[in-house]
């Protein structure tokens, strides 16, 4: 039975509420269903405010929340994702990158504009060859947190 459209994860969603009790949102433009079972959510709906208020004054330390999206969505493509691994081991071009990728110098200068924009990457002019390099050490820090806990998810590690 459909209950209702909202948003649910950044997506508009239709809302079904199956005759179980299961609620299963389903996305409006790539109708890739999400259903939520008893081990997604509480029995009993009660509010903790003393966690509520805990998480709202931590919350008040951190950047906005779209950066930190912003910053996600940038890497959330093999191919940047990609460039970024190469880039943690030397400094490179973007003919040398498009070579690695097996695209074209457009379509790898247009990613290392995302990641440029994103701040992940810097580079350098030496004569007439620009090369990239990875921003900071926190960059390679992040990608090889996600990629150990890839890792960790396709093992069924615990909390799966």
């Amino acid at each position: 039975m459909v209950t209702g459209i909202m948003e649910h994860g950044g997506r508009n969603c239709i809302i079904f509420l199956d005759s179980c009790g299961n609620i299963t949102y389903v996305n409006i433009y790539s109708y890739k269903e999400v259903t939520m079972t008893g081990e997604d959510r509480c029995e009993r709906r009660i509010i903790h405010e003393d966690r509520v208020s805990t998480a709202r004054r931590a919350l008040q330390e951190l950047p906005p929340m779209a950066a930190v999206c912003d910053l996600f969505k940038a890497l959330a493509d093999p191919g940047r994702l990609t460039i970024v691994n190469a880039l943690a081991v030397e400094e490179m071009c973007v003919c040398d990158l498009a070579a690695l990728l097996g695209v074209s110098e457009s379509a790898a200068s247009h990613q290392m504009r995302l990641l440029r924009i994103a701040n992940l990457v810097t580079n350098r002019r030496e004569g007439q060859v620009l090369y990239y390099r990875l921003a900071d050490d926190h960059v390679m820090q992040l990608v090889a947190t996600a990629v150990e806990h890839a890792r960790e998810a396709r093992r069924g590690a615990p909390g799966q």
